[in-house]
């Protein structure tokens, strides 16, 4: 059984709002102060909004494009003790808008990281919880990068700060010689100029010749028992669909297909707050809030997920997916509680 000395809502939480185009709207119930916010306005086709302590508010990236880093004065506006600050941007602020932001705790601005064989501008890590946030300026050859978690990341996802260039994605579940873009809904491709066909270690993740020219950032992910969980599995085709074992009630859900093309989607406890679990956002597109219906959607169990649709970007039968997970609550907590069944 899972067991973790921590509340999962000190390290990661979903916000909800309703945007009213006001500057200095202070965003607060997060339960912390956050070092990596992503935003989508879920009631228009906007841009995903991303945001670190590393890069600063205002800096956003978009998980949906391929663009370099833009400021926006009315985007995200401060990290704040318990949130954030926005502007009066439409994308993160819209008047009336449904609004979400998926929050985790790194470790503020961080430091310089000398353990691979470039330097890190900053690296600010949370080991409790695995969670690191990257900043570097690549060589454009076979390099390896201080990730500051103390622990084997199973995710990265990284993105060309300069440049236009797609968000390149290493998963553990499909190995050191593939990648997935975050930004598309292509199948994973073969590369070792990514990441150098090298498994990151406790200490560091390689790139190759893919990476270079720009200041890059990356979110780095370790696995850590009854907080997080990143995996596989094969669809069956079936709305008695296979179930993925978490060790966790699940607050946060992504998942794509990686053999075949299908989109990135995003599912959480916040805005579907009961089960069937059906409310998902896609990390590839500027598309609003989607609800499936019957066809792609799942239960949020006390100790994993359970697949009940038969959609090809979720369970089609031999379909391929990999998936990260953040979780609500542990199976058993730190007071000794089991997770009980939504």
């Amino acid at each position: 059984m899972a067991y973790i000395s921590f509340q999962p809502n000190d390290y990661f939480n979903t916000k909800l709002w309703t945007g009213n185009a006001t500057n200095s709207t202070a965003i607060t119930g997060v339960g912390f102060q956050p070092d990596f916010v992503w935003i989508k306005n879920r009631s228009t086709t906007t841009n995903h909004n991303l945001f670190d302590a590393i890069r600063g508010a205002t800096y956003r990236v978009y998980s949906d494009d391929t663009s370099a880093q833009v400021q926006a004065t009315d985007s995200l506006t401060s990290f704040d003790s318990d949130g954030f600050t926005l502007g009066n941007g439409s994308p993160c602020n819209g008047s009336g808008n449904s609004i979400v932001g998926w929050n985790w705790k790194a470790n503020g601005q961080g430091s310089a990281n000398n353990d691979g064989s470039t330097n890190t501008t900053y690296t600010s890590a949370n080991t409790t919880a695995g969670i690191s946030i990257v900043k570097w300026t690549p060589s454009g050859s076979a390099e390896t990068v201080g990730h500051g978690l103390g622990a084997v990341p199973k995710m990265i996802i990284t993105k060309n700060l300069g440049a236009s260039q797609g968000w390149f994605t290493y998963h553990h579940s499909i190995g050191n010689g593939k990648y997935l873009l975050l930004n598309t809904t292509a199948a994973e491709a073969t590369d070792s100029s990514a990441w150098n066909d090298t498994t990151p270690t406790s200490s560091v993740f390689s790139v190759g010749a893919q990476f270079g020219g720009s200041p890059y950032i990356a979110y780095c992910f370790a696995e850590k028992k009854g907080f997080s969980k990143f995996g596989s599995y094969t669809g069956n085709g079936s709305t008695d669909g296979v179930f993925i074992y978490t060790g966790f009630k699940p607050a946060f859900f992504l998942w794509k297909r990686h053999n075949s093309t299908g989109g990135w989607y995003i599912a959480d406890n916040t805005r579907s707050p009961f089960n069937l679990v059906d409310k998902v956002l896609g990390p590839n597109d500027n598309n609003q809030e989607s609800a499936f219906g019957t066809v792609q959607n799942f239960d949020f169990c006390s100790n994993g997920i359970k697949l009940r649709g038969t959609n090809v970007d979720s369970n089609y039968d031999g379909g391929q997916y990999i998936y990260m997970a953040f979780a609500e609550a542990p199976l058993v907590s730190s007071n000794g509680v089991p997770a009980v069944a939504r």
